[in-house]
């Protein structure tokens, strides 16, 4: 099969022929009909991920259609339409089992612990617990475009910052976890201010429905939001991943707020300042939010169906393998807005 692929941390990125992969016992090999390229893959292939095992075959977020079914596998089919969270539980331990499966301390991640859908086929184990059944009426496209960013943002927003009507949601950063933030934030029923440095993306963030923009390259954000809500927001998230955009988050919240960590937060250490004094005395909350699990994919599937979210509003453009190796490594510096979206058929 045809797989992007590379043997070398920040090295070459080629499209070449590697073995198709066979279903585990438990798993299935899956015919990747879409895939989205994210941030998280260039941070794998330029060396911060310790899961990655040279020679790697990255990609994370995908949908496609059954091909070949694991012996122990009884809840799908060939030709079933699937998608699936990037973090892949074991289905076994107490994580699990309490539906928490995104913080299993046994999970795989296609794409990270194995190879990914970058490739014509992927394997996936545990399918049984795993696989998601999509809904006729949802795309692969769209599907793909749910993947790590809409999942973990919909999380962030929904169950772990428990958003209500009518408070002030502060974001920082807005790429796909962003403006994917920003979308159900708004179907939440939030006010939304969206901090960028890029003006195309703020653009798409007010296309999308935030109601106030920042460029933070030529105001300070933690300014302009206590003067847009007076008492600072109620919710803040940090969709980019860096210690000024996750400091001046937590900074721009009022008492007793809630701050969401959506981009992964490196740094050369391994451990980033924060204004903890502010956390303290303030009494903020401090959350992560890791993927989604796929017991919880139902409701947020349901909206998609029913128009009520448009994941497919994200999507910038469908590239194919070559061209998605092409822009994997050009990614750090990368000024393009919304999702892309590898198709390995093209």
């Amino acid at each position: 099969m045809r797989a992007i692929y590379f043997s070398e941390f920040n090295g070459k990125i080629s499209v070449r022929d590697v073995p198709q992969p066979r279903a585990p016992k438990s798993g299935v090999v899956i015919k990747v009909e879409a895939t989205g390229l994210c941030r998280s893959d260039w941070h794998g292939w330029a060396g911060h991920d310790s899961d990655i095992h040279l020679p790697h075959v990255p990609g994370h977020e995908l949908a496609g259609t059954v091909f070949e079914v694991g012996e122990g596998v009884t809840r799908f089919h060939v030709g079933d339409r699937i998608t699936v969270p990037f973090v892949n539980g074991c289905g076994k331990c107490t994580f699990c089992t309490s539906g928490n499966a995104q913080v299993c301390p046994n999970q795989t991640q296609p794409g990270f612990t194995q190879w990914g859908s970058f490739a014509e086929y992927v394997a996936l184990e545990n399918a049984d617990f795993n696989l998601i059944a999509l809904p006729d009426e949802i795309s692969f496209q769209t599907a793909a475009a749910l993947g790590c960013r809409f999942a973990t943002a919909f999380r962030g927003i929904v169950d772990r910052a428990k958003v209500k009507q009518g408070e002030w949601v502060a974001i920082y950063g807005c790429g796909g976890v962003g403006l994917s933030s920003i979308m159900i934030a708004k179907a939440m029923g939030a006010k939304v201010i969206a901090v960028d440095i890029n003006p195309d993306a703020l653009q798409k963030a007010e296309e999308l429905g935030a109601d106030y923009s920042i460029n933070s390259a030529l105001n300070d954000p933690v300014t302009t939001i206590w003067d847009i809500t007076d008492l600072g927001a109620h919710v803040s998230i940090d969709a980019l991943g860096s210690e000024t955009t996750a400091n001046n988050a937590v900074l721009s919240l009022r008492r007793m707020g809630r701050h969401v960590q959506l981009g992964l937060l490196l740094t050369e250490s391994g451990q980033s300042l924060m204004p903890m004094s502010r956390v303290i005395g303030w009494e903020i909350d401090i959350l992560g939010s890791h993927g989604m699990p796929a017991v919880d994919y139902p409701k947020m599937l349901a909206l998609v169906a029913s128009g009520e979210l448009k994941p497919q509003d994200l999507i910038s453009r469908e590239v194919s393998l070559s061209a998605g190796a092409e822009e994997l490594g050009k990614m750090e510096n990368s000024k393009r807005s919304g999702i892309t979206i590898i198709k390995p058929s093209m």
